[in-house]
């Protein structure tokens, strides 16, 4: 099943870490059959407040989203991202298709 890395990243610092961080993450995603979908874009509030902006990544499945966040690659450079940012990241699985709402009841 299809799985996603989400992260709202609420705050970020550009400079050489996070310029660094965007060159060399592409390269990391590869492997693993990751590819963005959302890389903050222009984000249209509609409820509430949404500070920050919206990466969605999306991968084959879970193994291959946990196995790139863990991957030599990717943790070579996670921390031109934490360091430089505040985000909150997480996994998350697609859902089978046809999906209709009630089927989170079962």
């Amino acid at each position: 099943m299809t799985a996603y890395a989400v992260a709202h990243m609420r705050q970020a610092t550009m400079g050489p870490g996070i310029v660094e961080y965007l060159h060399r993450i592409d390269a990391t995603l590869k492997p693993f059959g990751g590819r963005f979908l959302v890389h903050g874009g222009d984000v249209e509030v509609i409820e509430n407040e949404w500070p920050g902006h919206l990466i969605i990544i999306e991968f084959p499945d879970r193994d291959h989203v946990r196995g790139w966040y863990n991957s030599p690659a990717y943790q070579a450079i996670l921390a031109l991202r934490t360091d430089n940012s505040r985000a909150d990241v997480v996994f998350v699985d697609g859902v089978e298709h046809p999906h209709k709402a009630t089927d989170v009841l079962k």
